[in-house]
């Protein structure tokens, strides 16, 4: 199963995992490569290395849970294969929790519908471990029960039990894909950010480090990047079909250690770090099972590390500065 010649769409895909999907798309040779993005957190400048590798590559501005939209789309394009990562997040969900579900569960059941009344061939649906919830038992495999301590992760655990649920009654040829925690380049920096460019960003303003909770909550970091290559893998496999598959390192990295290798790759081991209340909804362990993916694909991800994280921290000195 390759993507050459293939007619592709990205939702979300001016986002920070969708960005590198795109850029990985481009080396397939598909057909067409269309992204579709609201740019709630998405930006054009995103895309700029996905445009050089495949200058052909077409934008739209559109929100991905409208199915008539998106039916005329697909039929416009000639798409094929849709790998969906257009989603709203998390810290949007704690304060608007309806809209954020209403829509997440939208944007599913609009590609799971158009797959039922054959207008796409395949579908890689793009979950979260935050459907899991915190970990009842470590490392976390996909038969793990799914107890979402937000909205969001909510809107995630049932956005899977409708693609799954159409694989089982329509036979649409379909695949979850789970991610943990992503960490690299063009992850956002300013509203919503993540625990990486947080940290990042007090380091160079001089202010001190925030950490929620007590700092030893675990994280299943995995590299950008290499989410990127798993799904393309993941896509290839025909027996990837009907299940879902954690894209984690199997690796759990508490909030402590992370802002220690920061602060090493950054050199400045002494930065000031304050504590305040955990934050709701967060999750306290999480450390993804890898065998599916590794046996699936044989396809192992990269996590927390001296050159990850330098690769990263030299990104955002060049947008943070």
């Amino acid at each position: 199963m390759k993507l050459k010649g293939k007619h592709v769409l990205v939702t979300g895909g001016a986002g920070f995992i969708g960005s590198y999907l795109v850029d990985r798309l481009a080396m397939e040779e598909p057909a067409s490569l269309v992204v579709v993005d609201s740019f709630f957190l998405g930006r054009e400048e995103n895309l700029t290395r996905a445009r050089k590798l495949y200058p052909e590559l077409k934008l739209f501005r559109m929100d991905a849970s409208n199915v008539a939209s998106m039916l005329q789309l697909v039929l416009a394009e000639k798409i094929e294969v849709v790998f969906d990562l257009a989603v709203v997040p998390l810290p949007t969900s704690l304060d608007f929790p309806t809209w954020t579900i209403e829509t997440n569960i939208g944007i599913a059941s609009t590609f799971c519908e158009l797959a039922r009344r054959g207008y796409i061939q395949t579908l890689i649906h793009c979950s979260s471990s935050e459907a899991y919830g915190s970990a009842v038992h470590i490392p976390m495999d996909e038969e793990h029960p799914l107890i979402p301590c937000t909205p969001y992760a909510a809107s995630k655990a049932a956005c899977d039990h409708i693609v799954l649920s159409y694989w089982e009654t329509y036979n649409i040829d379909a695949v979850i894909v789970r991610p943990f925690n992503n960490f690299g380049p063009r992850q956002n920096p300013g509203s919503y950010a993540g625990i990486v460019p947080i940290v990042v960003r007090h380091i160079l303003n001089g202010t001190p480090i925030e950490i929620f909770g007590d700092g030893k909550q675990t994280r299943d970091f995995v590299f950008v990047q290499d989410t990127a290559e798993a799904m393309v893998r993941i896509y290839e496999e025909e027996k990837s079909r009907g299940q879902v598959i954690n894209i984690a390192s199997g690796r759990e990295t508490s909030v402590n250690e992370l802002v220690v290798y920061l602060t090493s790759v950054m050199g400045v081991r002494e930065h000031p770090v304050i504590y305040s209340p955990a934050r709701p909804g967060d999750v306290r362990r999480h450390c993804g099972d890898v065998n599916r993916l590794h046996t699936l694909t044989g396809y192992h991800v990269r996590t927390v590390s001296p050159e990850t994280l330098a690769e990263t921290v030299d990104w955002y000195r060049s947008v943070m500065s």
